[in-house]
Order: C-alpha cells, then structure tokens, then sequence
C-alpha cells in the first residue's frame, strides 16, 4: 500500500509540474512521453532524430516505471498528461479501466520490439547457471518447509541449489513501479513456483494464494529494491562483489565492458534467443498513444511514425544498436498499419 502511495504522490507532483508549463491558452508546446526505464532510453534516442528530423523541440521522455508512467497517462485527456506510456509490459485491465474512467477511452497500442530480463554479475564474478525454480527458492518471501510454507531461510545459492556457488543471496532489483519487475515475477518466480511440486499443489486448488507466493519477493535484504535506474544496478555489481542484479537486455550491451549475464535453463540471453523466445525472460516492449491528443499535441503522429519506422524499429535500426531486438518483419507491418491508422485497442483481458 505504501509503494501505491508513493507512486500516486509522485506522478500527481509530475502533472503539477507539467501543468506549470503550459501555453496560456492551455495547449502544452511539446510531446510527452512517460513510462518504463527499459523503454526510456529507446524513446530518448527517437526523440531525439524527431528533434533533428522535424527542427523541433525534442519531446519529454520520463523515467517513472511502466506502472508509473501508464498511471500518469491514464490521469484524463489533456495538456496536464502525457501522450505516449513507454511500458515494457502490456496495459492490465485494471489499467485500461482506470484510463476509461478517467475519459482516456482510445488507446493505441503499439508493440515495438523485443527484450530480455538478464541476471547479472560482475565480470569477475562467480558464473552461476540457474534454474527457473532456483530463481523461486532462492528470492520467493515465503517458501515450502515441512507440512507449511516458511519465510525463505536460505542465505546462500548453494543452499538453493548445490550446483550454485556458495555466495551470499543479494540481488539488486527494480521496484514495485517497475515493468521489468512485473515481467521477472511473470516470466520467472512464477513459472520457477509451478517447478515445485508443493507450489503446484497450492496452483492447482489456489490460484489466488500462488500468485501471492510466486510474486511476493523476500524483504529480508536478499532482494534489494535499487530504484527505476538500470544503469545505477549496473554500477552496482561492480562496486558490490558477490551481488547480483536484475535489469534489461539493452543496459547489459551497453556494459560488456563490467558486466555478464548468467544463463536460465542453460540458455544465455542474446538477440537471436531473445527473438526466438527460447531464452525464458523474453518480453515483449510497448508504447501506448493516447488517440485524442493526436491532432492536438503538434507532431505527435509523426514522433509515433518516427518509432515505428525502419531505420528505428526495424532490422538494422539505431534502436537495435541501444539493444533493443526488433519484430519480425511481418509482425512489425502489423504495428505500422496499427500506427497508420490509430487503431484502439481492445480492453486487456486481465
């Protein structure tokens, strides 16, 4: 509750902000975009070459977090909220329902490539090669003991599993905010938990309370909230021997130089397992455009053609040299004829 709070204080003191800086007549000068570190720096880089392209202002790309910048975006229709939520997962119906409620009742989708959640070390590290279900045992709040579940007591990775290295459990991390912590719960803890056949059993008869100890991460200084800023994980692992940290595919090719990532399930992250999906933390990156402020917000179509072009998105493209792994081509066309045409999208089953 008290992160919840937190990001609602944070994103009402943004559009306070962003209030501040309007024209007189009400109309806000510039494109805004706000959501998703993993995003972030994709989006700067585009706005960037709209900048260069258009002779225009660059628009505003704020770091808040996948749920922070869809919750900003979702406030209402107008120059106090953003146009485009960056997100590294897709919107929950939650989320639609809150901007429908709002008057944010168009929304366009737009997937505009892939990414992979890695878990890294320092080069000189230890090299670990996890299991999905040593990712539960090792960071889940509770796990099974005896006939019940018990708080988590393992400190070290052997302990989890004897193959690991006998190193401290200290694995730097984002926070609740964060898409890519949504993703590493979606794409890791929960299907390490459905490996256990106690967790399976709890799965099986409770859906409800497995989704509580899949997603539910230890508190005990195992894992450690390190803010929306990937790049300060990264930092991190250097200058903290033994740690370990979660962060997207893009910061780690920016940091070979510092930094690997460690294997799941014998299969290292790279464009082609990323793309293929065999690597099991592939995800899927997202924009979503608020269809009213096309028109409204100058060059808020062309900054939005600008992301789904070729020379950004596609194969070969200055987003695949920041790490991004791009759509096949035909998936790709896909979401051009969706940006083509500003097609909303449907309410997200869950």
């Amino acid at each position: 509750m008290t992160s919840r709070l937190l990001v609602a204080a944070s994103v009402m003191a943004l559009l306070a902000v962003a209030g501040c800086g309007n024209s007189g007549d009400g109309a806000r000068a510039g494109i805004w975009a706000a959501g998703s570190s993993t995003v972030f720096p994709f989006a700067t880089r585009v706005a960037e070459n709209y900048a260069r392209a258009t002779k225009s202002a660059a628009p505003r790309v704020e770091s808040l977090g996948t749920g922070g910048g869809i919750q900003a975006f979702c406030q209402g229709v107008g120059p106090t909220t953003p146009d485009v939520a960056n997100a590294s997962r897709p919107m929950k119906a939650s989320e639609f329902e809150m901007c429908r409620q709002n008057g944010v009742t168009e929304i366009v989708e737009l997937k505009i490539g892939f990414d992979g959640i890695v878990i890294a070390t320092a080069r000189d590290g230890n090299g670990f090669n996890f299991r999905l279900q040593d990712l539960y045992q090792g960071l889940a709040k509770d796990v099974p003991g005896g006939d019940d579940f018990i708080a988590n007591p393992a400190t070290t990775w052997n302990m989890v599993n004897p193959a690991l290295p006998n190193q401290r459990i200290q694995v730097y991390g984002p926070p609740p905010t964060s898409g890519t912590r949504d993703a590493f719960l979606e794409l890791g803890m929960a299907p390490g938990a459905a490996l256990i056949p106690a967790v399976r059993a709890v799965k099986a008869s409770d859906e409800a309370r497995f989704e509580t100890l899949a997603h539910t991460l230890r508190e005990d200084g195992s894992w450690i909230d390190a803010g929306e800023n990937d790049n300060a994980i990264v930092q991190t692992l250097s200058r903290t021997p033994g740690s370990l940290g979660v962060f997207g595919f893009s910061f780690l090719e920016q940091n070979m130089d510092t930094v690997r990532a460690e294997s799941i399930d014998g299969i290292a992250p790279s464009v082609e397992t990323i793309a293929d999906g065999s690597y099991p933390l592939a995800r899927s990156l997202y924009i979503y455009v608020k269809k009213a402020h096309i028109g409204v917000t100058p060059g808020l179509q062309q900054f939005v053609q600008e992301f789904m072009s070729d020379g950004a998105a596609g194969r070969g493209g200055y987003l695949q040299d920041r790490g991004m792994v791009p759509l096949p081509a035909d998936e790709i066309a896909v979401q051009r004829a969706i940006a083509a045409a500003m097609t909303p999208m449907a309410a997200p089953i869950s």
